[in-house]
């Protein structure tokens, strides 16, 4: 029988980034099934919040030292990674609200697999190069187009029904202990981190 795993993202994070083809390969080395759910992260609860310009000039600055020191290791201990496996992850220069990114993903998964793969290989690399706007609705549904969805109806479902949708994962996924992500859930009991991708797996394996 196929063992169904939900993994929890947030195209915000570049630890959800570093995980992504990771679980690709669960799924095909595993024979599981992954349900991609949205979990929009609320960074400046327990990170505060900057912005900076363009040059790097700090315009806004609501943060601890403590949490500079965090956000500072975050960067470079994804880059180690990132460097790894060729891909590109740039400081971003606000926090994003990225919950219009995460109703497109569930817009893309009611189109299958592939388009649902294809949408987030986009937005999750030309996130991270600085390329795309994800607060931007035109953009997010030009990557629907791209990644081979229809989205006559996306504007609609955007502002209702995807809305609510969200809002309702995301409540379930803080009432089952979910507060960060990638975090894999499989019967019940939750994973944080692409660090635990080989328990998983040996889990998997039985």
């Amino acid at each position: 029988m196929t063992k169904r795993i939900r993994l929890y993202i947030d195209h915000k994070s570049p630890y959800a980034y570093l995980a992504k083809d990771s679980a690709y390969e669960l799924e095909r080395d595993c024979g599981a099934e992954i349900d991609w759910l949205p979990y929009t992260l609320d960074i400046p609860s327990y990170l505060g919040s900057a912005r900076l310009a363009p040059d790097g000039t700090l315009l806004e600055d609501n943060r601890t030292p403590h949490q500079w020191r965090r956000v500072r290791y975050t960067y470079k201990d994804v880059r180690r990674y990132a460097n790894l496996r060729g891909l590109t992850i740039r400081g971003t220069q606000k926090i994003w609200d990225s919950s219009l990114a995460a109703i497109g993903m569930l817009w893309a998964n009611r189109q299958g697999k592939d388009a649902l793969r294809n949408y987030n290989d986009i937005v999750y690399e030309r996130f991270w190069r600085r390329e795309l706007d994800i607060e931007d609705r035109h953009l997010i549904q030009g990557v629907l187009r791209e990644a081979g969805c229809e989205v006559g109806g996306f504007p609609a479902y955007l502002d209702g029904e995807g809305r609510t949708e969200h809002d309702r994962i995301r409540a379930e996924a803080e009432e089952m202990g979910v507060f960060g992500v990638p975090t894999f859930v499989i019967d019940g009991e939750l994973f944080w981190g692409r660090e635990h991708l080989e328990l998983i797996r040996q889990r998997l394996a039985g």
